[in-house]
This record gives C-alpha cells, sequence and structure tokens, in this order.
C-alpha cells in the first residue's frame, strides 16, 4: 500500500468519483497525481469486490479496498500478489433470507438484484455483459429494488429484529449484517494496517456514505445534478460536510486537489 502520507482518500465510486454513466474521466488526472504522492486512493462502495478489481486494473490502483457497503475489506501487502480478506458481514445466503422474511413482516416483495433478469438489471443500472456478472458477484450484502417510502418506512422499523443495516442507494437499497457498513470497515482497516493515527478524506452522495462521512475527518458530499441527496443535507447544514462545486469526478477532483494543496506538504 502507498503510503507516504498522513492521508487516506477513502472515496465512494458510484455517483460520486463516477457519473450516471460510470465515466470519471474528469478525476483520472488527479487520481495520477495522487499516485505520485503516493496518498492512497481506496474505494469504499457498494460495489463487490470483483467490480472494484476490474476497476482498479482499469485505473492503476494498488490501495486496499472495502465492498459491499463495509461488508468486507481485501488488500495485498507489498510484493506479494496474494489477498488478504477482512470479513465484517454475514453471508449473503443468511442476508437473503432475512430479506425474505423482511418481506413478510412488512406485506411487500422484496426483489434482490440478483433475481432479476440479465434485460432488468440493464435497464436499471446501465449494466452489460461481464459487467453484470461482475455486479451478482456478491458475498456480504443484499442489494434490492428500493421500495415505496412508506414501504421503506415500515422495513427500518423491523431492522433491530434482524440485527441488520438497510441503507438506500441511487439505484436500490442495500440490506447488510448490523456489523458492518463503510465507517466501520475504514476503523477496521485502520487498526489492521496500524495506522491509527492516519486522517480520512471521504466522499460520498447518498445514504450509504453517511457512516463513512460521519467517521471522516474531513467529509466532502458529492452533489448529483439536482443537488445533494436529501439524507446528506443535515451534515452540509450544520456545517460537518462539505459540498463539493460540481457533480461526479468533476467536483471530486476539485474537492480532493483543494483539500491535499491545503493540508499536505507537497
Amino acid at each position: 500500500m502507498s503510503n507516504n502520507s498522513n492521508f487516506w482518500i477513502v472515496t465512494d465510486l458510484d455517483g460520486t468519483l463516477m457519473d450516471e454513466n460510470y465515466d470519471i474521466s474528469p478525476a483520472k488526472e488527479t487520481l495520477k497525481w495522487l499516485a505520485k504522492l503516493s496518498i492512497p486512493v481506496i474505494p469504499c462502495t457498494s460495489k463487490t469486490a470483483s467490480e472494484v478489481r476490474y476497476f482498479r486494473n482499469e485505473n492503476k490502483l494498488l490501495d486496499p479496498f472495502i465492498v459491499e457497503n463495509g461488508s468486507a475489506i481485501y488488500g495485498s501487502h507489498a510484493n506479494q500478489i496474494d489477498e488478504w480478506e477482512l470479513i465484517l458481514g454475514r453471508s449473503y445466503k443468511q442476508l437473503r433470507q432475512v430479506l425474505s422474511s423482511l418481506s413478510n413482516d412488512v406485506s411487500f416483495n422484496l426483489t434482490p438484484l440478483n433475481d432479476l433478469k440479465t434485460n432488468e438489471i440493464h435497464n436499471l443500472t446501465g449494466l452489460a455483459g461481464y459487467e453484470i456478472s461482475r455486479a451478482l458477484d456478491r458475498h456480504w450484502s443484499v442489494p434490492f429494488l428500493n421500495p415505496p417510502e412508506n414501504i421503506y418506512e415500515k422495513i427500518m422499523f423491523y431492522c433491530n429484529k434482524y440485527n441488520v443495516h438497510i441503507f438506500k442507494g441511487n439505484r436500490m437499497s442495500h440490506l447488510l449484517c448490523v456489523n458492518s457498513h463503510k465507517g466501520k470497515a475504514v476503523n477496521k482497516l485502520k487498526e489492521y494496517l496500524q495506522k491509527p493515527n492516519v486522517r480520512i478524506i471521504a466522499l460520498g452522495d447518498s445514504q450509504n456514505d453517511l457512516p463513512l462521512l460521519e467517521y471522516a475527518d474531513i467529509s466532502i458530499v458529492i452533489p448529483g445534478r439536482n443537488g445533494p441527496n436529501k439524507y446528506l443535507t443535515d451534515g452540509i447544514n450544520r456545517g460537518e460536510f462539505i459540498l463539493a462545486n460540481a457533480p461526479h469526478a468533476v467536483g471530486w477532483a476539485d474537492s480532493v486537489k483543494s483539500i491535499i494543496l491545503n493540508n499536505v506538504d507537497i
């Protein structure tokens, strides 16, 4: 892991570094700049490990990565090919059973992403071919179609019964073990790498990023085309979160560069 810095950039991907078409082009030069400075860039995402491995290879990222909304962490030690793995969550099979029970509790069929047909997944996510296969390679969380708001409120009432969290993303909701979320995963990574004093610069755009943003030392909300996610506005209004000046990769790059230039001796 590159670590010539007292800072880690811990970032969500979908809707944050990536736009709705999964494009990160406006941030690529900033990623190269961070690599030259040996400042780690750690994806912290709802995506699967298969998806993030592909993303890292495409963008030459070498640092650890957090997947399935904080349910697992992967990385490799210097000069080693084999990955290490830290698991915070419960298995996909167990969580599928919980989702089924929740459906009965609220009298509404909560549909997992993995149960959709290929064309339905494409229409929902824009993914195709191997992209869909990587997205369905889930082990520690269950994404499901966003239910109506009144159903969502009922579901939240039952979460304690099953010791689970549910976080609402832009495209779908995510069911995961109560012991796992993005903030807990970052803390676990700090412990594992014995970096208790490293400062976290976090970037996110939706409700499932809230535990990460609340945990971080510097928290940046990336807005969508129509402004910031409603679940993050309280933190912005209280001055706890910084609102980036533009959506997706443009706002991501501008915010990261500004913070690094103001906080790191270059």
